[in-house]
């Protein structure tokens, strides 16, 4: 894509709190982030007319700093890391609210995965290699 940029960067709407993934856009030079911030993960914590301040975490020798960087809305996007643990937030709810109208008690909390039950790989025309520890 060349040339000028959509509207929907700008109609986004960000507030104080948003989570949001910082990627740098070519086409607008201006309030662009610095090569160190492409890719990472912010929260706003200032909203101007055509731009956004951002806190992000970058790694400086030894430590993590917080470091506050201001771009322009056309760099950033809401960020979906959230939407998972929110939709399972809800999900949950559902799950509670229909337990205590039935009187059961349930369980809203991530299970780890089983182990995959035991089965036989089969092919066309090769020979079975048993593999025996030395």
């Amino acid at each position: 894509k060349r040339g000028m940029i959509p509207l929907s960067p700008h109609m986004k709407c960000y507030k104080t709190g948003d989570i949001v993934d910082i990627k740098g856009c070519g086409t607008v030079t201006k309030g662009m982030p610095y090569k160190v911030y492409h890719g990472k993960t912010g929260r706003v914590y200032n909203v101007t007319k055509r731009a956004v301040g951002v806190l992000v975490n970058k790694r400086v020798k030894g430590r993590i700093m917080a470091k506050k960087i201001n771009l322009r809305v056309e760099h950033i996007s809401h960020s979906k890391c959230r939407d998972d643990f929110l939709d399972r937030v809800k999900r949950n709810e559902l799950v509670k609210k229909e337990a205590k109208a039935s009187g059961v008690k349930v369980s809203t909390r991530r299970a780890p995965v089983n182990p995959r039950s035991k089965h036989v790989v089969k092919g066309k025309g090769i020979d079975v290699e048993e593999v025996n520890p030395i």
